[in-house]
This record gives C-alpha cells, sequence and structure tokens, in this order.
C-alpha cells in the first residue's frame, strides 16, 4: 500500500479541543499589484487554512454513579467542536503553535483561536 502525505496524516491524533490546519499559500500579490517579499503574509496575526484534523472536544467530568460498589471504567465524555475536517477556518497565529510534519508546516490551533469558518455542505 503506498502512503501519501494525506494518508500518513490520517495516523494523527489530535488531543483535546485542538485543530491540526494545513496554511493555505499565501498571495505574493496585493490587490493593487505590489508583489510581497516571502514570510510577510506569514507574519500577519490572523491566517487562514484547512482543518485536516480535530480533536475530540471539551472534555466533560462523568457524574459518580451512586453504586460504589460497582466496578466501573472511568469513561470521558466530550463536548464535539464546531470546527470538521475540511472547513476553511481563519484563526489568530498568535494562539496557534507551528508545527513541521514531513517536511511540510502545519498549525495546531485551540478551538476558540478560530475566529470563522467556511463550510462547504454541497457534498
Amino acid at each position: 500500500m503506498l502512503l501519501t502525505n494525506d494518508n500518513k496524516l490520517k495516523k494523527l491524533i489530535v488531543i483535546g479541543d485542538r485543530v491540526l490546519i494545513r496554511p493555505s499559500q499565501p498571495h505574493d500579490k496585493t490587490a493593487s499589484g505590489l508583489y510581497l517579499p516571502p514570510g510577510v503574509q506569514e507574519k500577519e496575526k490572523v491566517q487562514q487554512g484547512t482543518v485536516i484534523r480535530t480533536g475530540p472536544g471539551y472534555a466533560i467530568p462523568v457524574p459518580p454513579e451512586e453504586e460504589s460498589w460497582k466496578q466501573s471504567e472511568e469513561q470521558i465524555k466530550y463536548v464535539p467542536l464546531q470546527v470538521k475536517e475540511g472547513d476553511l477556518a481563519i484563526f489568530l497565529v498568535s494562539g496557534a503553535t507551528e508545527v513541521m510534519y514531513e517536511s511540510e508546516k502545519f498549525y495546531i490551533v485551540p478551538q476558540n483561536a478560530i475566529l470563522m469558518i467556511e463550510r462547504d455542505e454541497s457534498f
């Protein structure tokens, strides 16, 4: 089986309320026609990218059972994230952590640093 880069990303498990985002390629030219040097777009306070993986959400405690004699495994429940894989996310760079994986740059972003998403619900 040939492992493509996207298949390798499926092995990654994102923890908690965090989201793995592949940044969009920045435009090298402004709307007025000025060419920007490399790195200018990367220093912006707000970036955009595609959501690749999401964590399970916010962990919430499970109330203890009244019958303390029962052997029970501690279960964790989660409030799911609003963000889904494939969404275009606009996020604050100050809240993100830049990581390199398989020679590609990604951001790990907590959901509260995501300002807005665009979702294509046509498929």
